[in-house]
């Protein structure tokens, strides 16, 4: 599963939030950080990720992978560990890594299919870049069989295209906010991905929703009133912010709707949480991203 959305909705948080609710349900699961500056570590309560694994929970497990590194692991895989040591002395491992376009992309993506394909965990999910660069990202394998024609690298990249175009290995999870211009770069980003990529889409996530405090019925007042106290006289500020935040939530469902209207795929509903995010909150968004999920229809989960 790749995670991927526009900076700032939450794609990070969701991938934790994810990786927490499959591992919960007994899945092994292996959280794969690609960008080198995920908050997952904060997420969940970890070390700073290194390229090797560290256990983050029960069945979950979380690591980094840069190009530099899985470039230095493949040449190391066959037998050419000399000349891997040789590119780190000289500085030379970036012009390498760069020397086509998409190379690094390509890198990440092909030790990603390595992983599997060697079945590393019965969940393999990536927090991705950022959208505009996600696209970029699994765009690298097909622009490169149209650059390279011949040898390892090609077949490099058939391979990470087989595994991105095939739906019961690979889906894509897009996140955005309940706000008209996060929906709007969604929308744009799941066409894109679909015609030029050619891969699958999961359920939308949509995150940050605020809660519906319509439901409660009452005001500061009222409730002062029922209890036999006197009116505090903070009730009217305590009333407004109510007002306010009910009217976030009714024009998140709104962009809700919307994006239902622009984009027909199931929707996983994920509420606000107030402060930074940790494991308790990881905790949380956990409990709601199973309930969610447990909504869909079963074709959709």
């Amino acid at each position: 599963m790749i995670v991927a959305g526009k900076g700032g909705v939450g794609k990070t948080t969701v991938t934790a939030a994810l990786a927490t609710a499959a591992a919960r349900a007994g899945t092994s699961v292996l959280i794969i950080e690609v960008e080198g500056k995920s908050g997952i570590s904060t997420a969940l309560g970890i070390p700073d990720l290194e390229y090797e694994e560290q256990e983050a929970r029960p069945e979950l497990r979380a690591r980094t992978l840069t190009p530099d590194q899985a470039l230095l692991e493949y040449l190391e895989d066959r037998g050419l560990k000399r000349v891997s040591k040789q590119l780190v002395r000289s500085g030379a491992l970036d012009v390498v890594a760069t020397a086509v376009p998409g190379m690094k992309d390509i890198l990440v993506l092909g030790k990603v299919k390595q992983l599997e394909r060697a079945r590393a965990a019965d969940l393999i999910i990536i927090d991705a870049p950022a959208a505009g660069h996600a696209i970029t990202f699994l765009l690298s394998a097909r622009g490169l069989l149209d650059a390279v024609r011949v040898g390892p690298v090609r077949k490099q990249a058939e391979d990470v295209l087989e595994l991105l175009c095939d739906p019961k290995r690979c889906r894509v999870m897009l996140v955005t906010l309940p706000e008209e211009t996060p929906v709007n770069e969604l929308v744009d980003t799941a066409f894109a991905l679909e015609d030029r990529v050619g891969v699958k889409l999961a359920p939308v996530v949509v995150n940050a929703v605020p809660g519906d405090l319509a439901l409660m019925g009452t005001t500061a007042a009222g409730d002062a009133a029922a209890a036999g106290l006197d009116v505090p006289p903070e009730a009217a500020a305590l009333d407004a912010a109510a007002a306010f935040r009910q009217e976030r939530h009714e024009l998140a469902r709104m962009q809700a709707r919307r994006l239902a209207s622009l984009l027909p795929l199931p929707q996983i509903s994920l509420p606000f949480v107030f402060g930074e995010i940790g494991p308790i909150q990881v905790d949380q968004l956990a409990d709601a991203f199973a309930a969610e999920v447990a909504k869909l229809p079963g074709p959709a989960a």
